[in-house]
């Protein structure tokens, strides 16, 4: 935000700035053609990285000007206001397009409106192309991220930023462009939230010590309460002084606990102690590290679609924009982290086989026949050659394989099979899909990564339902029946329904509180390092440069 007196003279500025309406019979400025030719121009120590593209715009308009006074008042509020969604001012040349425009005031010269209007248009594309697409193009970071980045309605962008200046409203264009939505700005209001706690001095840190319950007493319990009310979790009028651990405390702590992958067990042990520490400054890195990331698959935001939060342990079904399906998932291990991307579920299998692929024979499933040679009978996986005979595994000398073996080794269908009753197919090259699990006993872990890539999910045969959307065929009964037979089915979903999968290290719960989630890959800082370096413009995929 501007500080001190710059917002004050910002208005003073625009008050008097002899920006015009722009005139459509006015004359063309050769300036804009003059500074634009020149190969790595820099006004005001900014760097024009766009020149091309701002060229083809002026030129388009006869290189007549272009900015009013309505169009810049409206950038430099957007720009003031960019802390909202996580970014930097500064990106945007917030103080030297009021050093320029300050110097215009002086020298009301066709060369000094063509540096103007160079920087401001400059300044708009910036911040277009990040507020629409994100700062950082997510695949120079993660190459398997394969999210859309189209232009905006797939058009040349210098023809974007004409119609942006010509619009009633460039802050309405900006919305059109690049449209918020709710659940990101429900994340911008929180950022707010701890953004004036970090500016406030945040929180202190709670000393270690014994593990404390309900009805216990310890002098550390007021700056525990005095914790929990700057967030909001210590009721309004609860005793704020209290050494003694009572009811509103304990629900405070749940509430906490509940919005920080924690047990919502009232006990502050380790766990809980750290989350309590954790800096207000972290939390902010968070939301905005979240903001950039939806600002990612914004344009994956279809009103069907089945979304998952790696780091937030939870998969969604949204049907015709409202979210009809919310479950808790289990993802990959660290040593096998779920990758972040997009696809389309083409169909849904009931009673699956399950294949037993290399890296899972290699690292785990090998190792386990050499230490029981009851393992594969045990687990219902038979063992296929080359010819597609079955071979008793008793015959095999596993021992003499290191890496791989000369067999198929397949688990039928069944209580035991490592997919469970259902599994959800959208072809990728990670060969990640949905799944159930006879395991579902760790769904009540609050962190949940326990599998090998793969994302299991709790009650699939609700998402299946859902997914078909045929109560005349396909009933939860008619499911049942179905898993019950224990006969392999596949049946294809017509059309496809899209799935994205994300990693939100700050979220919302359901009664739209925020939560934080651990950042299990360590991916977040990677994203802030970009989102804090040298500003950067990635084209879009389609539709000009």
């Amino acid at each position: 935000m501007l500080h001190s007196g710059a917002a004050i003279v910002l208005t003073i500025l625009l008050m008097v700035l002899p920006l015009p309406a722009v005139a459509a019979d006015e004359a063309a400025n050769p300036w804009f053609q003059k500074l634009l030719s020149k190969p790595g121009l820099v006004i005001e120590d900014v760097s024009i990285l766009a020149e091309e593209t701002i060229l083809d715009v002026y030129r388009d308009n006869g290189f007549r000007p272009m900015w009013n006074r309505a169009n810049v008042e409206d950038l430099m509020r957007l720009i003031d206001e960019s802390p909202n969604h996580g970014l930097n001012p500064v990106d945007y040349g917030q103080q030297q397009l009021m050093n320029v425009l300050m110097v215009w005031l002086q020298d009301p010269s066709d060369e000094a409106r063509a540096r103007v209007e160079i920087l401001l248009t400059e300044s708009l594309l910036r911040y277009g192309y990040h507020r629409r697409l994100g700062k950082i193009k997510a695949s120079s970071i993660d190459p398997d991220i394969n999210f859309r980045r189209e232009a905006f309605n797939n058009q040349a962008p210098a023809t974007t930023l004409s119609q942006a200046l010509a619009a009633p409203s460039l802050s309405a264009f900006i919305e059109k462009l690049a449209p918020s939505g709710p659940f990101y700005r429900a994340l911008q209001d929180w950022l707010k939230v701890y953004v004036a706690l970090e500016e406030s001095g945040g929180w202190g840190s709670v000393q270690s010590g014994a593990t404390l319950r309900s009805g216990d007493s310890d002098p550390r319990i007021p700056s525990i309460r005095a914790r929990l009310a700057l967030t909001g979790d210590l009721a309004t009028g609860a005793n704020r002084t209290s050494t003694t651990f009572d009811r509103d405390l304990d629900n405070a702590v749940k509430s906490f606990q509940s919005r920080h992958t924690l047990d919502a067990d009232g006990i502050i042990g380790a766990q809980t102690l750290a989350a309590l520490n954790v800096p207000v400054q972290r939390r902010v890195e968070q939301l905005r590290a979240s903001l950039e990331r939806l600002r990612w698959i914004r344009q994956e935001a279809v009103e069907t679609v089945v979304a998952v939060n790696i780091a937030g342990f939870r998969a969604n079904f949204f049907k015709d924009g409202e979210l009809v399906w919310n479950t808790r998932a289990m993802v990959g291990k660290d040593y096998r982290q779920t990758p972040v991307f997009r696809g389309d579920i083409a169909y849904m299998e009931f009673n699956p086989t399950w294949t037993i692929p290399p890296g899972i024979l290699r690292n785990d499933t090998l190792p386990a026949i050499k230490r029981d040679p009851n393992y594969l009978t045990s687990k219902n996986i038979r063992v296929i050659d080359s010819s597609g005979r079955t071979v008793d595994p008793a015959t095999v000398n596993w021992n003499q394989y290191r890496t791989s073996v000369p067999y198929t080794l397949r688990q039928d269908p069944g209580p035991n099979n490592a997919l469970g009753t259902v599994k959800f197919i959208f072809p990728n090259k990670h060969l990640v899909f949905l799944h159930d699990t006879p395991a579902r006993q760790l769904f009540d872990r609050p962190e949940r990564a326990f599998s090998s890539g793969c994302i299991r999910v709790e009650d699939p045969l609700r998402l299946a339902e859902l997914l078909l959307d045929d109560p005349a065929h396909y009933s939860r009964s008619a499911l049942q029946g179905i898993v019950d037979s224990r006969k392999t089915q596949r049946i294809r979903l017509k059309p496809n329904i899209p799935v994205v999968i994300t990693y939100l290290t700050a979220g919302l719960t359901a009664d739209g509180r925020v939560a934080f989630f651990k950042d299990i890959y360590s991916r977040d800082e990677a994203v802030l390092a970009a989102l804090n370096g040298p500003v950067r413009i990635d084209a879009p995929e389609h539709g000009g440069n």
